[in-house]
């Protein structure tokens, strides 16, 4: 029998529930929430993954998969690589030795690039394998793997969508398509079975912890059947980490070459970067960066809370170049030294607190303050903003002490000079609970508080960088000239190292306005008043070249202050046709630092113009 509800009680009813569903709603996200932050614990701690791309394309040396893709020589040739690529000297157990000494916590491989050629036993039909069709003859994932279980890493496995040599795949080359899928339904259906199938065999074989995919963009996620990839991996492991690469259904950020200039808005993000210019090996591609640049690229991941992917490329025969082990050796130097500065950190605090890159601890009670430079003699470095009294400070990796001062809320923090890392030192220091902050003030030097006596020129060039970086310049309303006549009348009231440094460096205080905004350089910087001429303040003796992030202009010249040394820059990881400026690295010759603040000035081609935009997966690779 039916119990006809009158329009009144069902609007009660209706009533009645609406809360209880969005309590409900509100417990599901917050249990999913808490299900994600628990499962994405590890590679949140983890900072550091080595990147493996290793395939057919490193006999003749040439880009992975793209090289044919963009015509640069046929298929066909292209594939006859499988008969050079021998991996007569591969490793496995070296590899993850190496790979964990570098202190990488987890480490990707390549299963199959876009020219679908499978590393692994693969039994699906058409597959190209190394164990069938290359000299190698093996099945090359499967002892890695195995090595990498038994160090303790964790493993991740590399998988591309596209398969552009698969005969049921419709893409081909940039300039060809073997069909359209609306007319080829049942050709697509045919691929679809044979990608799902392999990552069936990848999760079954492997057992992965986590499964970066790449070259979504070429379909949407209901062709490539995202949700029922997702599904059938938690069969598997329900607590697969996938990477961003999956039409949305990812759970981490993956920019790609390009340091963020801002920190991702995902909690969880991962920078995937090479050597030098290439994935694979490619043996005249010199530009290598330095060690110094890599452990740099670390602490930046590290202080905006993300990881570094750093990329090898194994020759065709398995031995990794030279070039590449020498990086992952001095990395693992920094690293071992620094373990507890790196592993299970957060993003630091904002960068306006100090002027190089930090770090928190879980419980926020230890601030990590990492400084690329060395300091001066006497030279402390300033945090700004800094409410709380810490309670120690230690440089870590060492037995020693920092010694500190609190003024306010300026935190002074001298460094013994015995104690400066090579590449980057890292001060550790404690307080009794979580750091609290001040509000973002904005510093104001003004002309009067230069010539205050008993503070140190070191930390009055500072606290007026700083001032400049605002955009308040105490210099505006002083006789001060460009060419640093004028204030001979003020000689006597300022210390003579401070006198003589304002005149020196008087064109980067001359009518400069507002440096670079948070992100694209980590020191302060004031801007001429024509907008074409950034000031750049370097504090001590950099370990390695000062960088810069996101400037789209290109650099006329470079040059010292005061003193007219000009600087040949390096460019990084610019790809021709993308949007996303590279890294300017520029060296400073010691011997021609400013024993208080050094100032360099890059001419641009045009008024300032940045790149702050998110940096995402590379699409095209022309």
């Amino acid at each position: 029998m039916m119990t006809r509800t009158t329009p009144f009680k069902s609007l009660f009813i209706l009533l009645f529930l609406l809360p209880l569903c969005k309590l409900s709603a509100q417990e599901t996200t917050k249990e999913n929430i808490s299900a994600k932050a628990q499962k994405m614990e590890w590679f949140k701690d983890a900072k550091l993954g080595i990147f493996i791309h290793w395939g057919i394309y490193s006999v003749n040396g040439i880009a992975e998969s793209w090289s044919f893709f963009n015509n640069y020589l046929s298929h066909d040739n292209y594939m006859k690589q499988l008969n050079g690529f021998n991996a007569a000297n591969y490793n496995p157990q070296e590899w993850v030795k190496l790979i964990k000494g570098s202190g990488a916590k987890y480490s990707v491989i390549t299963s199959k690039h876009h020219d679908g050629v499978a590393l692994w036993d693969t039994k699906t039909e058409n597959a190209t394998t190394t164990l069938k069709n290359s000299a190698a003859k093996k099945d090359l994932i499967s002892p890695f793997v195995t090595e990498l279980k038994k160090s303790g890493l964790k493993t991740g496995i590399y998988f591309s969508l596209p398969d552009w040599s698969h005969p049921d795949y419709d893409g081909f080359t940039r300039e060809r398509k073997r069909y359209k899928l609306a007319e080829a339904p049942a050709r697509w259906n045919k691929f679809s079975t044979y990608f799902h199938t392999q990552l069936d065999e990848l999760s079954a074989s492997f057992k992965p912890d986590l499964l970066w995919f790449d070259g979504d963009w070429e379909h949407t996620g209901e062709e490539w059947q995202s949700a029922k990839i997702l599904s059938n991996l938690k069969k598997y492991n329900p607590n697969i980490i996938i990477n961003s690469r999956l039409n949305h259904h990812g759970d981490y950020e993956t920019p790609e070459q390009g340091i963020p200039v801002l920190k991702p808005d995902n909690d969880y993000w991962e920078l995937c970067y090479t050597m030098n210019d290439s994935w694979g090996y490619q043996p005249y591609d010199y530009k290598y960066k330095s060690p110094n640049m890599i452990i740099r690229t670390l602490v930046d991941c590290i202080s905006m809370g993300g990881n570094l992917l750093l990329d090898i490329g194994p020759k065709a025969d398995g031995t990794i170049p030279d070039e590449q082990v020498n990086i992952l050796k001095q990395l693992g130097r920094w690293t071992n030294k620094h373990a507890e500065a790196i592993y299970g950190t957060r993003a630091g605090i904002p960068a306006w607190h100090f002027s190089g890159k930090t770090a928190l601890s879980k419980d926020k009670k230890t601030l990590y303050v990492y400084a690329d430079w060395a300091t001066k003699t006497n030279e402390e470095l300033l945090l700004r903003g800094i409410k709380s009294q810490p309670v120690s400070a230690k440089i870590v990796g060492t037995k020693m002490a920092a010694s500190f001062s609190k003024k306010g809320s300026d935190l002074l923090v001298k460094i013994p000079s015995s104690a400066a890392d090579q590449d980057v030192t890292v001060i550790a220091i404690k307080f009794d609970q979580p750091i609290e902050l001040h509000e973002l003030s904005t510093p104001n030097t003004s002309f009067a508080d230069l010539k205050e006596k008993g503070t140190a020129d070191q930390l009055l060039l500072k606290k007026l960088a700083n001032s400049l970086h605002a955009g308040n310049n105490p210099f505006l309303n002083t006789s001060l000239a460009v060419d640093g006549i004028g204030l001979e009348k003020d000689k006597n009231t300022l210390s003579p190292g401070l006198y003589n440094w304002i005149t020196k460096n008087a064109e980067a205080l001359y009518k400069t306005s507002k440096g670079l905004p948070g992100g694209h350089y980590q020191g302060a910087s004031a801007l001429s008043a024509d907008k074409q001429t950034l000031y750049l303040f370097v504090e001590g003796t950099p370990t390695g070249p000062i960088a810069l992030k996101g400037i789209k202009n290109k650099i006329s010249r470079i040059r010292i202050v005061g003193e007219g040394t000009m600087i040949e820059p390096q460019l990084f990881n610019k790809l021709y046709w993308s949007a996303v400026p590279g890294i300017i690295y520029i060296p400073i010759p010691q011997p021609r630092l400013d024993k208080d603040l050094t100032v360099i000035a890059v001419l641009l081609d045009g008024p300032l113009d940045l790149y702050r935009e998110k940096v995402g997966a590379i699409e095209s690779n022309l």
